[in-house]
């Protein structure tokens, strides 16, 4: 068996993922590495694959993979499911992302993505995905450990003895 094939487990779950997602009209995205899935409900997998790469454009961080990213799409897909007016923003903000340059959005160079993001930047898509991002990806205590921040101070009694004073950078007095 090969090191990075998908266990029979993994792809019984991916077909029962495909089978719930056809029966109800939905789209559905794998990562290229089968490390996880998102089952769209409200929107196409064009544009859930656009507002996953667009997240990572707006909020890019090395360390991060896209299954924390995909927190947003799934947000944005779940308000979206409810809500007509967020469902044709986002749809109409694709195809303008896409037909800035004449080819799909997702398949430009990092650079021209800045470019066509910039002169979108005052648009209410722009401003709904990145809030969306913010929200979604900066609140999941999931990521908190790649920033190193260890929680809200509610939970754990303050920061006063959880290392609040171990700042090795200033000088002791």
């Amino acid at each position: 068996m090969r090191a990075n094939a998908p266990s029979r487990r993994g792809v019984l779950r991916g077909i029962g993922f495909v089978a719930l997602d056809l029966a109800t009209g939905g789209a559905i995205i794998f990562a290229s590495d089968y490390t996880w899935a998102l089952s769209a409900t409200a929107i196409d997998a064009h544009t859930a694959e656009t507002l996953l790469v667009m997240a990572r454009q707006l909020f890019p961080h090395d360390r991060l993979g896209d299954q924390y990213y995909i927190a947003v799409v799934e947000a944005i897909d779940k308000q979206a499911a409810n809500d007509a007016v967020l469902r044709k923003l986002v749809a109409d903000g694709v195809a303008e992302l896409d037909g800035a340059r004449g080819i799909a959005w997702v398949q430009l160079s990092n650079g021209a993505r800045n470019v066509v993001l910039k002169n979108m930047e005052r648009s209410k898509f722009f401003t709904t995905v990145r809030t969306a991002t913010i929200s979604n990806l900066y609140t999941n205590p999931l990521v908190y450990r790649f920033f190193g921040f260890e929680g809200s101070p509610v939970e754990h009694l303050g920061y006063l003895h959880r290392g609040f004073d171990d700042i090795g950078w200033l000088p002791r007095s």
